[in-house]
């Protein structure tokens, strides 16, 4: 019987590789190099992005199809080390003035960027200014509020000269902040943060757009990109660290679908590869699949600006409706943990507990409840038939296996019809961000190791909101615990604040992230970092 379902799998796995739609050169090299065989010599290691980046632009590729890219290109003033604590990279070392809200960075003499100029301070000050100028558009500004004129120069209320960063000299960089910030160090690690050559960057304001142009200052440099297909990076020689840089090149494929992706890596055309969710039990049993740590939230936002999800009765009968464990058990099926809270775990308070822990489950499935906050929601607004929704996802076959689940679920638990809708990435960011989707599918990575990081992408007005919704005491609670200097109070804001995020409802949690993967046994050192993105600097192939 076992072999009878290999060659039904065998053959099932040869037609969607034979209809995808993957574009031929996809994890292919370019330069003679066939599959993922190697020349003599040469250490060529094969990822997959997935999709498209959205930009090499640090600022604007503020999402997981850009940024692990990103931090391979392109390297900040720390670097998130092996030990995932931040590290001197461009910055070589530090002083923090007493009150802890002055830094002052000194920058590598030896640092330069891919076309051999020198990396200034004044590179820096270059991009903090132009991460945090309205018109610059990044959906990343909020990570600079912290820096003293920020926020008031992003919300068009001060100009690019508050902003209290500046180059002291060539190799000094000095910036100031509104409080002192026990993870600043860790936040500007983030690409958000990575310096741009102010000079290239003025002669050619598309010097981003393609691989002749780019011009970066990480341990590698961007040599091909063949949009929609592929891209490849090449070990950058001026890396001031370029001598512990082990790979010759990295190549990038772009395929979306996880078999394809499976099957690629079975055939020796990607060294890693994601677990489909239909194989993981078997490939957790033999050994094959790996997994670590990762803090993030797959999750769903209610538009609270567009009928029916005004109403917060109906917003919690739809979220009690849906059995998070269910999900993890039968449709992801890669170990992931429920989602009864946003914070995910991993993140110590003053006591030693662990946020998740002590903040406890704020939402749970009960379908009684649902039914009568649904019955309720629905008096409250007098509608005799809940208007039509609309669930939409940015096209994936993951989102779209998760999307009909929760659509069963709505309609089992509920009787109430989803219609579902997507939409490729690009587009759907836009449209979500715009706040033209009823309901949609969304997910967190965070960009620093603090639980502040989840819980501010809900206050008023912020980018990263998307849901239109607004709490004056739950905006107050961040701003003060952004403040903090006592780690007790800081904490207990931030407990507090969830839980008005969760009585209020305006997301449904599904399950916090893990990083699943298959990795060629002759890949070494290649980082994932629980908060932080993929880390090629150490990687190494036999």
């Amino acid at each position: 019987m076992k072999k009878l379902f290999s060659l039904v799998l065998l053959l099932v796995f040869t037609l969607v590789l034979s209809a995808c739609t993957a574009n031929e050169e996809a994890g292919k090299e370019t330069d003679g190099e066939t599959g993922g065989g190697e020349e003599a010599a040469e250490k060529v290691l094969y990822m997959n992005n997935a999709q498209e980046p959205t930009s090499f632009d640090p600022p604007i590729g503020f999402d997981s199809v850009s940024w692990s890219a990103l931090n391979n290109l392109m390297e900040g003033l720390t670097r998130l080390g092996e030990d995932h604590q931040p590290a001197p990279a461009i910055a070589e070392k530090w002083d923090v003035s007493e009150d802890g809200k002055v830094y002052t960075f000194h920058l590598r003499d030896d640092a330069k960027w891919s076309n051999g100029d020198d990396v200034t301070a004044g590179d820096f000050v270059y991009a903090w200014k132009r991460l945090l100028n309205p018109d610059t558009g990044s959906a990343a500004a909020f990570l600079g509020y912290f820096i003293e004129g920020g926020e008031a120069f992003n919300n068009g209320d001060g100009s690019a000269d508050d902003v209290q960063v500046k180059a002291v000299d060539e190799k000094t960089f000095e910036v100031t902040l509104t409080s002192p910030q026990a993870y600043f160090l860790s936040v500007i690690t983030n690409p958000a943060f990575f310096p741009i050559n102010e000079k290239v960057a003025e002669e050619n304001p598309k010097w981003f757009a393609e691989a002749d142009s780019y011009v970066s200052n990480g341990p590698f440099k961007l040599t091909e990109w063949q949009h929609d297909s592929h891209f490849v990076m090449e070990k950058n020689e001026n890396y001031w660290d370029a001598t512990n840089v082990k790979l010759d090149k990295v190549h990038w494929a772009m395929v979306d679908d996880e078999t394809t992706e499976y099957q690629m890596y079975k055939t020796g055309e990607l060294d890693t590869s994601a677990v489909p969710a239909e194989l993981s039990e078997e490939l957790f049993a033999d050994g094959s699949a790996q997994m670590v740590e990762q803090a993030g939230d797959y999750f769903y936002r209610f538009n609270v600006t567009m009928e029916p999800f005004q109403n917060v009765n109906i917003r919690k009968a739809f979220v009690m409706a849906i059995n998070q464990q269910e999900i993890v058990d039968y449709v992801t099926k890669n170990g992931e943990e429920p989602a009864y809270g946003f914070v995910s775990p991993g993140f110590k308070d003053p006591s030693g507990k662990d946020f998740r822990e002590a903040g406890g489950n704020l939402v749970e499935t009960n379908l009684e409840e649902a039914k009568a906050l649904l019955a309720k929601g629905m008096e409250e607004e007098g509608y005799d038939t809940l208007p039509e929704v609309t669930l939409t996802y940015s096209t994936s076959e993951n989102h779209k296996k998760m999307a009909e689940a929760i659509q069963q679920m709505l309609k089992e638990n509920l009787d109430v019809n989803v219609k579902l809708a997507n939409m490729e990435w690009n587009v759907f960011s836009e449209e979500q961000t715009a706040l033209k989707f009823q309901f949609s599918r969304s997910s967190f990575l965070a960009d620093y190791a603090d639980p502040i990081n989840f819980l501010e992408n809900f206050q008023t007005g912020h980018s990263m909101n998307r849901t239109g919704w607004s709490n004056e005491e739950y905006d107050k609670l961040i701003k003060d615990a952004k403040n903090e200097a006592n780690e007790e109070k800081r904490f207990e804001m931030m407990y507090e604040a969830e839980k008005i995020l969760f009585e209020e409802m305006p997301i449904m949690p599904i399950h916090f992230y893990n990083q699943v993967y298959l990795q060629n046994e002759d890949v070494t050192g290649i980082v994932r970092h629980p908060v932080g993105y993929i880390e090629l600097k150490w990687a190494d192939k036999k």
